[in-house]
């Protein structure tokens, strides 16, 4: 099969890869209908994070089941099917207290890597979530956001406690805090409040639902937005970025009292204790457990009650990804959509 793998910093390839075959009685193999480049993929092309000689890439996925193992009674060829950027049992007692992302048996997709035009997929019977019918082409991007970007500002705003009569702040304006704004406005936040430096990437959150764009960042963002809110700061903060700026921007932009839902792979870093401390906010996040949130997500976009496949500003054959990664890169995409 094709699939696209990274040889060093910038360096992306399509190239021959073996087929996937079932290696244990839990696993499936699907033909992959969509995959896409995700924001946490520009860390190790950009050399951010190390690589270890050729790396298969991508963790996002959506397609159609070709074979199941033996032990897979919940599932059958030829479904149509969304699954996580973490392959998890969906039984063990994290699992059932909704944190499939650590669950004891998890295993990372990206590992495996879906940018590919097949993939297997462990523990399927945990781990895929198939739609009521084969769904038509056009709902196809925004199941594929489902496996990861949505379900990840889904998982933020909902750790943030963004609800009714709450004022939102999303700190990252990438697909991840886009589809934060969106997850927030259908938890029926009453104000939304987007950090966003960037034309395009604002009028996509407005009509994602943002009420207010601040423009500015860091410690002047937070004193733009503190006021727009009298001086308090926002009930709930969606942090969707990961550097040590943006953690900080999102823990100074929330009230005492209010909680951050932070989703951005971290990357060195560090909270001052004593801040913190008196700071007086909550804190809650990590790998987002998509697998949670699957079967209401897929409701709401195969009833098309939401489109979140609109933060996918590009759409390229599998064989073009390097331009994909280089789009992104270079801010020329949101979020880069790949047909196999």
């Amino acid at each position: 099969m094709r699939a696209a793998v990274l040889h060093a910093p910038g360096d992306v390839r399509v190239e021959q890869r073996p087929d996937p075959t079932i290696e244990q009685p839990t696993d499936a193999v699907i033909r992959l209908a969509a995959t896409c480049v995700c924001g946490s993929d520009l860390w190790p092309y950009r050399g951010i994070e190390a690589v270890a000689g050729p790396t298969p890439m991508g963790h996002e996925y959506v397609g159609v089941v070709e074979e199941v193992g033996s032990a897979v009674t919940m599932l059958q060829p030829g479904q149509f099917v969304v699954g996580s950027f973490f392959a998890s049992d969906n039984t063990c007692e994290i699992c059932r207290a909704g944190y499939q992302s650590r669950c004891v048996h998890a295993e990372p997709m990206g590992a495996i890597g879906t940018q590919a035009e097949y993939a297997r997929v462990p523990l399927a019977d945990g781990t895929l979530v198939a739609t009521p019918d084969t769904p038509s082409d056009d709902l196809v991007p925004g199941l594929l956001a489902a496996s990861d970007v949505l379900g990840t500002g889904w998982f933020a705003a909902v750790a943030a406690e963004a609800g009714p009569g709450r004022t939102v702040a999303v700190v990252g304006d990438g697909a991840v805090g886009l589809l934060g704004v969106l997850a927030a406005r259908q938890l029926g936040a009453e104000r939304i409040v987007v950090f966003s430096r960037h034309a395009d990437r604002q009028a996509l959150a407005r009509e994602f639902g943002a009420t207010d764009v601040v423009t500015t960042r860091g410690d002047e963002g937070v004193a733009e937005l503190e006021e727009l809110t009298g001086g308090l700061g926002a009930h709930s903060v969606i942090e969707a970025v990961g550097t040590q700026e943006s953690m900080m921007q999102a823990i100074r932009a929330t009230r005492p009292g209010g909680h951050v839902g932070y989703v951005g792979v971290a990357h060195d870093v560090a909270l001052p204790g004593d801040e913190l401390f008196f700071s007086g906010v909550h804190l809650h996040g990590g790998p987002a457990p998509v697998r949670r949130f699957l079967p209401e997500l897929i409701e709401l976009i195969t009833t098309r009650a939401i489109d979140p496949g609109r933060v996918f500003d590009l759409e390229l054959p599998l064989e073009q990804a390097a331009e994909g990664y280089r789009a992104m890169d270079e801010r020329r995409a949101i979020k880069t959509l790949l047909r196999p």
